[in-house]
């Protein structure tokens, strides 16, 4: 079965380009090397998918071609417990980061600009 196709039915990404175009970006390989969409995997094999700031470390368990319920196509993998403390670590961080006011990065918001503009006029 083709990765691309695997990640889409598993519900990583919402449409196969958007698989493939990550697994050709170097956001997902398989047993330790970077890939292309089209490699075959078999149950068993080794996946680290990274989306955005978060790490996926998964075995295969099953495969499968439809893209199912959630709750189904948890079935057809296993995620490793280091990933999941890893991910529930950066999501903590994330909340708090998000509860004290810091912004990640990107345009500055309303409050922001009028700062800018009053430190630019010397105000």
């Amino acid at each position: 079965m083709r990765l691309d196709k695997w990640l889409w039915a598993a519900r990583f990404f919402k449409t196969r380009s958007n698989a493939s175009a990550a697994v050709a970006g170097g956001k997902v390989h398989l047993n330790g090397n970077r890939t292309k969409p089209a490699k075959s995997i078999t149950p068993g094999d080794q996946l680290r998918i990274r989306r955005g700031h978060f790490e996926f470390m998964l075995t295969v368990d099953k495969l499968c071609s439809q893209r199912r319920q959630a709750s189904e196509a948890q079935n057809l993998y296993t995620e490793s417990e280091a990933s999941l403390a890893q991910r529930a670590d950066i999501a903590a961080q994330q909340r708090t980061a998000r509860a004290q006011g810091v912004r990640r990065s990107g345009r500055p918001d309303k409050k922001g600009r009028r700062q800018i503009i009053r430190a630019k006029k010397g105000v």
